[in-house]
Formats: C-alpha cells, sequence, structure tokens
C-alpha cells in the first residue's frame, strides 16, 4: 500500500475517527477490524516518512567528466564519490546525470528533465566543452547563470565544479574563461569547488590515453579531494535526517 507522502498523521487521524463515529457501535466485528486496520495505517505512516526523508539525494549534473567516459561499472566519480560518502556513515544517493560532449548550452536545454524533484544537492560541472571547442566564454557564463537560476528558484542547492582553461588558449582566453566559477560563485552565493580536476590535469598516470580524462586512479584522487567541499554542502543542507 503506498502512502502519499504529504498526509499528516494528524489528518489521518480526524478521518478515521469520524469515519468510525459514522458506523456507530452497531458492529463490534468491525470495530476491532477498523481499529486493527488504523494502528497498521498510522504504523505505515511512521515507517514511510522518516524513509523518504532520509537518504540524501545528490545529482552529479555534468558531461564526460562526470559521466564516467571509458570506464566501466563503479569507477565514475559519482559512483565513487557515492562510495566514499558512505564509508563516512553517510546515507547518501548520488545520481549520474552527466552526458559526454555535453556543453553549457546542451545542460541548460536538459536541466528540468534531469534534475529530479526532491534532490538536495546538485554538483554542477559544464564548461569543459565549450572551453575545448574555443567558444566564446561569454556563452559558458550565460548558460551556467541560467542554470543556477533554475535551480535557485526552485530552491535547490548547488556545489559549482570549476574547470580551467587550456593554456594553449591563449592568455586573453584562459583569463576570461577562468573567472567564470568564481563570478557566478559569489553571484549566488554557492560553494565553488575551483577545479574539477584538481590532481588529474598534468598527471598521464591519472589519465586515459586521450589526456583529458581520468582513469579509475584519477578518479580516486578527484572524489579524495573533493569529498571535504560535499561533506560541507551536505551539512549546509541538512545532511540525512
Amino acid at each position: 500500500m503506498k502512502v502519499p507522502y504529504m498526509w499528516r498523521k494528524e489528518t489521518v487521524l480526524v478521518s478515521f475517527i469520524a469515519l468510525f463515529r459514522s458506523y456507530g457501535a452497531r458492529r463490534m466485528a468491525f470495530k476491532h477490524r477498523f481499529a486493527a486496520a488504523l494502528i497498521l495505517f498510522l504504523t505505515l505512516c511512521g515507517a514511510i516518512s522518516p524513509a523518504r526523508a532520509a537518504t540524501f539525494t545528490i545529482v552529479g549534473f555534468g558531461d564526460s567528466l562526470m559521466a564516467g567516459f571509458s570506464l566501466g561499472p563503479g569507477q565514475g566519480f559519482t559512483d565513487r564519490l557515492q562510495a566514499a560518502l558512505k564509508a563516512k556513515g553517510l546515507d547518501v544517493a548520488v545520481a549520474n546525470a552527466g552526458v559526454s560532449g555535453d556543453t553549457s548550452s546542451g545542460g541548460l536545454a536538459r536541466l528540468d528533465w534531469s534534475v529530479p524533484e526532491g534532490t538536495r544537492l546538485v554538483i554542477l560541472e559544464l564548461g569543459a566543452n565549450d572551453m575545448l571547442r574555443g567558444l566564446s566564454p561569454g556563452i559558458a557564463e550565460k548558460n551556467l547563470d541560467a542554470m543556477l537560476g533554475k535551480l535557485k528558484q526552485s530552491n535547490i542547492p548547488v556545489l559549482l565544479a570549476g574547470m580551467r582553461a587550456a593554456p594553449n588558449l591563449g592568455a586573453d582566453y584562459q583569463k576570461a574563461f577562468d573567472a567564470i566559477y568564481p563570478r557566478l560563485a559569489e553571484k549566488y552565493r554557492v560553494p565553488l569547488y575551483p577545479f574539477f580536476l584538481d590532481g588529474v590535469a598534468g598527471h598521464p598516470d591519472r589519465q586515459l590515453e586521450d589526456g583529458l580524462h581520468p582513469n579509475p586512479k584519477g578518479v580516486d584522487v578527484m572524489v579524495e579531494r573533493i569529498l571535504p567541499v560535499v561533506e560541507k554542502a551536505i551539512a549546509d543542507n541538512g545532511g540525512p535526517s
């Protein structure tokens, strides 16, 4: 039996009492069955409500770095992050909403249906593909700004994962792109993890052969470094209840 989460015990109790009085005392057997049903129903209400509220749901929303490009089951960032948080005793579920090749424009287009109702935290990681394609930093900033605005309107907390431009794009591009994330974090007052690939970029032993994506060892480094920031974001937003 599925009990609607929005029902309060008080409402249920009043409804049952009103129904009980309408029958009066005509049938003792019915009264006993009714009382048993009432106890069962209120027990279910008490059991289901906390269970729904207990697990802290996180959505990792990003590109191939979030999706786990070329990695096996359980090796991607969201899986490893969930495992690390559970090892800390936190009741969390980390959903993988990463799409390989996604730009900030693609992310904005799918945001509404990729982040379900009830999400307690979004780790927003996009912009790397904009940069690799040499798109104007202004485009990435505009799209990220729109995403942060939508999530704020929906009262969904965000941890913004930053990206840095490749040096070969030139000093001007690098300066403009790298400034996007601190500026938006300040504007929306959200925590910022400055560089999602911290500890992986520039370390060939932690990367796939393409020199862009993390291998399993690299993912573990990423998780280890971002973990305290995620833990704080969870605590700041009520944590698992």
